[in-house]
């Protein structure tokens, strides 16, 4: 499963490329990677983060 909903992410990724006034069309292979990849990042960002506080205290 995922960390964040796939529909509300496609939806961003989507405006995103809207907005950059790009004509695109978006795989939903691509998108799948693209929202793996944005979980793999956060997750490594929060991991960090709680490293980060264990160590402060």
């Amino acid at each position: 499963g995922h960390l964040l909903r796939r529909l509300p992410f496609q939806r961003l990724v989507r405006e995103i490329i809207k907005d950059s006034n790009n004509d695109l069309r978006v795989q939903a292979t691509a998108l799948n990677a693209l929202q793996e990849a944005a979980e793999a990042f956060l997750v490594n960002v929060f991991k960090a983060v709680n490293l980060s506080a264990i160590y402060a205290k």
